[in-house]
Formats: C-alpha cells, sequence, structure tokens
C-alpha cells in the first residue's frame, strides 16, 4: 500500500478538515549485512544491521496553520532486523521525538534528537558517523566526563535558519540536564552550502565542571560526481584532548558509489592519563555501495583500525580488545532498502 493512502487513512480518522491542511508520513529503513570482525586474535561472523544505515521506522507529519506557519511532529525508532529487538531496550522512540513550528523566522524544535555538531560530522563522512566506516570510533570519547551527548541529547531545544539565505545556514541546540548533568548540552553550527561547494563549522559544550568540547571544520566540492572532502574534529575536556584529521572521497560511478575515507587521530599525554584506553590511532575504510533502484541498494565495505600505545578502539560490531594496541579490522555485505 502506498504511504499516501495509509497517510489518508490516519488522518481520515481525525476528520476531513485536516485532510486538506495535514501531512502523514510513514517511513523507514532495514539494513542488514554480512560481517566479518576481528580484534586482535579474536574473530566474529555474523548477520549484524546497519552496515551503511541504520535500521528504523518513524512516523511523521505537518499540518498547515496558514500565514507560512507550519506545526510539525517527528517520531522515529531504531531497531535491529538481524534479531527483532529494539535498538535500544531502555526507550522505544530512542532517534527522534520531537514537535515543532515552522515559518519566515526558521524552524523551532523540542524534544529528542541528533546534535547539530552530529549532523556536521556525519555530512563530511562518506559512512554518515555509521557502520565499519565511522570516523567517530577513533576520538568520540568523552575523555572521563561522562557527557553522553555527543550524538543525541534528551529536553533539547533546536533552532534552524530559514531557507533563502544565499546558501548560508545556522542551527543550535540547547540541551537541559533536568538533574542529569550528563545530559546538558550547548551547540552551535554555521554552514555555506550552494552547488558543489559545502563548508560548516561546529562547536558543542557538553556536561558541568570539567565540560566536554567538540569543534570541527568540514569542507567538501563535488567535481561532477567526484566529492572529495576534509573534516578536522578537535575534541577536549581540560587539557585531555583528541585531535582528529579525516580525507574522504566519493567517486559516483553510474548506478555505484565508491567510497573511502583515511582517519589520523591523535591524542596529547593529558587524554592518555585521564583515560586508560586512549591513544594515537588510524582509522582506513573503502567500500562501494549499488543501487538497484532509488530504495534499494547492495553495499560491500572493509575497514580497519591501527591502535598504537594503549589505544584500544574496535569497529562497530567488533570484539572488544584484549589487551592494549589490538589492531580491529572488518569486512561486510548487505542491502539496504528504504520506505
Amino acid at each position: 500500500m502506498k504511504k499516501a493512502l495509509i497517510a489518508l487513512a490516519v488522518l481520515g480518522l481525525t476528520g476531513g478538515a485536516a485532510v486538506a491542511q495535514s501531512s502523514v508520513t510513514l517511513f523507514g529503513v532495514i539494513d542488514a549485512d554480512l560481517k566479518y570482525v576481528r580484534t586482535g586474535d579474536t574473530n566474529v561472523k555474523k548477520l549484524d544491521s546497519g552496515g551503511l544505515s541504520n535500521s528504523r521506522f518513524g512516523v511523521k507529519g505537518t499540518e498547515d496553520l496558514g500565514g507560512g506557519l507550519k506545526a510539525s511532529f517527528w517520531l522515529e525508532s531504531g531497531f535491529n532486523p538481524d534479531t527483532g529487538s529494539t535498538a535500544d531496550a531502555n526507550r522505544f522512540w530512542n532517534r527522534r521525538v520531537t514537535v515543532g513550528l515552522a515559518g519566515d523566522f526558521g524552524e523551532v524544535r523540542l524534544g529528542r534528537n541528533k546534535s547539530v555538531t552530529r549532523l556536521h560530522i556525519e555530512d563530511f563522512d562518506p559512512y554518515s558517523a555509521t557502520g565499519l566506516g565511522d570516523i567517530t570510533k577513533v576520538f568520540d570519547n568523552p575523555l572521563g566526563t561522562g557527557t553522553s551527548t555527543f550524538a543525541r541529547a534528551d529536553n533539547m531545544v533546536t533552532y534552524e535558519t530559514p531557507a533563502g539565505l544565499g546558501g548560508f545556514y545556522g542551527s543550535a541546540d540547547l540541551a537541559a540536564g533536568e538533574g542529569k548533568n550528563d545530559n546538558k548540552l550547548q551547540d552551535v553550527r554555521l554552514g555555506y552550502k550552494d552547488g558543489p561547494v559545502h563548508v560548516s563549522f561546529a562547536y558543542s559544550v557538553g556536561g558541568v565542571g570539567t565540560t566536554y568540547k567538540v569543534a570541527s571544520l568540514g569542507g567538501s566540492y563535488d567535481f561532477s560526481g567526484i566529492k572529495p572532502s576534509l573534516l578536522i574534529v578537535q575534541t577536549k575536556a581540560g587539557d585531555a584532548q583528541i585531535n582528529a584529521v579525516t580525507a574522504a572521497v566519493t567517486w559516483t560511478l553510474g548506478q555505484g558509489s565508491l567510497q573511502a575515507s583515511f582517519t589520523n587521530s591523535k591524542a596529547n599525554d593529558a587524554a592518555r592519563l585521564a583515560v586508560k584506553s586512549v591513544d594515537d590511532a588510524k582509522l582506513f575504510a573503502v567500500g562501494y555501495i549499488y543501487s538497484l533502484s532509488k530504495r534499494t541498494s547492495l553495499y560491500t565495505t572493509y575497514a580497519q583500525i591501527s591502535n598504537n600505545g594503549k589505544a584500544t578502539y574496535t569497529l562497530g560490531g567488533a570484539p572488544a580488545a584484549t589487551a592494549v594496541g589490538q589492531n580491529s579490522s572488518g569486512f561486510d555485505v548487505g542491502i539496504r532498502h528504504s520506505f
């Protein structure tokens, strides 16, 4: 059944007046892969989920209030297609729950969502911080602060600037702890995107006391199908600091796309002292996506993390390191379908 018919049926329950002014959409992604991952001498072969995109489903909708003002809602839940389990055992709508208003002033949203800093990083990572090629695996560390808002935050207010600013855009988040200091967040993103050019800067401060700070600058240019990108990320807590540089390229080849990235992550002495598993590391990933249609793709990825010193970084889905300095590598073949 088409999504439009589903939306019409849902809206029909609320009365005919709503049909002309509102829209409701059921959407989702199912992504499953066959994966071989290894850390040190330990290897695992498994059917896994989220090799290219995290599996999820949701319902979203808008209502035209007139005068250029629109109300919106978004409910999104993650799941694991290999087991049928929810992605988060503690909450059903774990990915996004927002309600908002949009108009000439831009858009304001309230609820749980990704931080604008995380969205900024995903824009310049060919793997969108997902699967074996996820570049955040070698620098996403709260450095002892306990902050949990690097990717998503609860109790958040988000503002986005309106379209039509000549390619310039901006967004900002403010998340309240409500008794949980690890959830406190303030971050901002400013960028320019027009034609083949995209440049963006983001800065976030999370937690209280010794706060966790993330500053990042990214840029890309699309040369008619070949798009190189560069991303610089600095994470910091007090004197502890991790600096990561990612160089990546996406090359569109007909119905396929070749993508590769290399990340060099370096920790200073204070970071090594603060967290026993932090040190220098390098991540290399290469993959290919073949689109069977607009909604269905086949893909394969190879990635490797080379840990130095006492680093114990591992790829997503890989076994935990049993000793410092062990390398982590993996290979997968999968299918992604969106609806």
